[in-house]
């Protein structure tokens, strides 16, 4: 950081990110980020997904977070949750899938079958 610019060019990236995982929106994804879910690379994929969102110009998904969902075996896990339909945990979510999560179900609304471990109303 050198310049005033380059400080204000932080501080819009800063807001945008918190926009992301603050408000209301019509879709939000969370990432279950337990000690096991951070062990078997859940941050990671929470920055893939607010990556991938970012170079989409998605800006109406929530991005948020959540603590330990006990399915330890099966981390890192993703909720995509969207209204008027079940909540659809994926398993085994790498960076290169939370990627295709979101172009597939976010964008395309095509539920990545093969990652899903549970649906809940």
């Amino acid at each position: 950081m050198k310049t005033l610019e380059d400080l204000k060019r932080i501080r819009e990236r800063a807001q945008k990110a918190i926009q992301v995982r603050e408000s209301q929106h019509k879709c939000k994804i969370i990432v279950a980020m337990g000690t096991c879910g951070i062990a078997s690379g859940a941050r990671e994929v929470m920055s893939a997904i607010l990556d991938e969102l970012e170079k989409r110009g998605i800006n109406d998904v929530a991005v948020t977070q959540s603590g330990c969902k006990g399915l330890c075996e099966q981390e890192p896990t993703v909720d995509v949750l969207l209204p008027g339909q079940p909540t659809v945990t994926y398993g085994y979510v790498t960076p290169e899938k939370a990627r295709a999560i979101v172009a597939r179900h976010i964008v395309n609304g095509q539920i990545a079958g093969e990652w899903v471990i549970t649906t809940s109303n």
